[in-house]
């Protein structure tokens, strides 16, 4: 690449870019695999070449796209991971840290999120969040009818049933959250990939992330925590759907930061006592898999904001 002229490796660059674009849409199975790697290149041109390079690259990638797959289709692309690119592009030219980058990384992929799902409900005149919960509950729907096929006894299938109906309707209050989630899948696929190709082109990439068993968050979540809960308790019990929805998505937001300190705990523990790696995988797999587990590694990721068990466990070895 060090030998063609800026203007050249732009062009290549974008067709890249398109042609990534192309694969994750009409690749079966691979596409989704494909289309995390679709703003590698606006933030390779972004680095090489200055912001305004890879703007430009970026708006001529979703022009062609649109030729071939349409609007719809090539603004998912653009918004998703083309201009989380060229943020982290930005972030890196402009020298921010490795957890600014990432954080303002997953702030557009937010933003990105909600913007595609409001064209989304202009353009085709639906409700995504009604869309995905008749999808989820339709799902429910040909399992049961399997287990009834199958001969399971009727009132287990109904007992079934009224467990599964108040989580489905939990779905409808947690569409932040949802695409929050989606965000961070994003943010990270950007950050991941990028990553692994600056180190094939021998290109500086952002320092390393601290090591996962250092991670700690501030104990505003902790607050943030007991304030939500207090907040769905009393829009529930009062009816204020809105102070309920914020609630349930902060509350959410909170254990779920919790869950992840609380696994920092974990992996903590497992260096001190040099527990193997594919050990400690194999465990982190069980605990996800369990609902009990879950809410017990959150909250103590919670109490470990306020006990810092780590600070114990080193002090131990020294």
């Amino acid at each position: 690449m060090s030998r063609v002229t800026p203007t050249v490796e732009g062009g290549l660059l974008t067709a890249i870019t398109v042609i990534l674009g192309l694969a994750a849409v009409y690749l079966p199975v691979f596409g989704a695999f494909v289309e995390f790697f679709c703003g590698v290149p606006i933030v390779v041109l972004t680095v090489r070449q200055g912001v305004r390079r890879g703007a430009v690259s970026l708006a001529a990638s979703f022009i062609l796209l649109t030729m071939f797959v349409g609007p719809l289709l090539s603004m998912r692309i653009a918004l998703s991971f083309g201009l989380c690119g060229l943020v982290l592009g930005i972030c890196m030219v402009r020298g921010f840290g490795t957890v600014q980058s990432f954080l303002t990384t997953l702030v557009t992929a937010f933003v990105a999120q909600v913007i595609a799902v409001g064209i989304l409900m202009l353009a085709l005149g639906v409700n995504p969040t009604d869309v995905e919960l008749k999808a989820v509950q339709e799902a429910f729907d040909e399992s049961f009818k399997m287990y009834e096929e199958m001969g399971v006894d009727q009132q287990a299938i109904a007992q079934l049933r009224e467990q599964v109906a108040p989580s489905i309707e939990l779905l409808k209050y947690l569409m932040p959250m949802i695409l929050l989630i989606m965000a961070v899948i994003n943010a990270a696929a950007c950050y991941l990939t990028a990553k692994w190709i600056f180190q094939k082109l021998h290109m500086k990439f952002l320092e390393p992330l601290p090591p996962f068993h250092e991670w700690r968050f501030p104990m505003a979540f902790l607050y943030l925590a007991a304030f939500a809960i207090l907040g769905v308790y009393w829009g529930s019990t009062r009816g204020w759907e809105i102070l309920y929805t914020v609630s349930v998505n902060l509350a959410f937001l909170a254990m779920s930061v919790g869950f992840l300190q609380g696994l920092a705990v974990l992996s903590c523990v497992a260096e001190h006592y040099n527990v193997s790696t594919w050990l400690r995988r194999v465990i982190f797999v069980i605990i996800i898999l369990n609902m009990l587990t879950i809410q017990i590694v959150a909250f103590t990721g919670m109490f470990d904001m306020i006990f810092n068990y780590r600070k114990k466990f080193s002090d131990e070895g020294r």
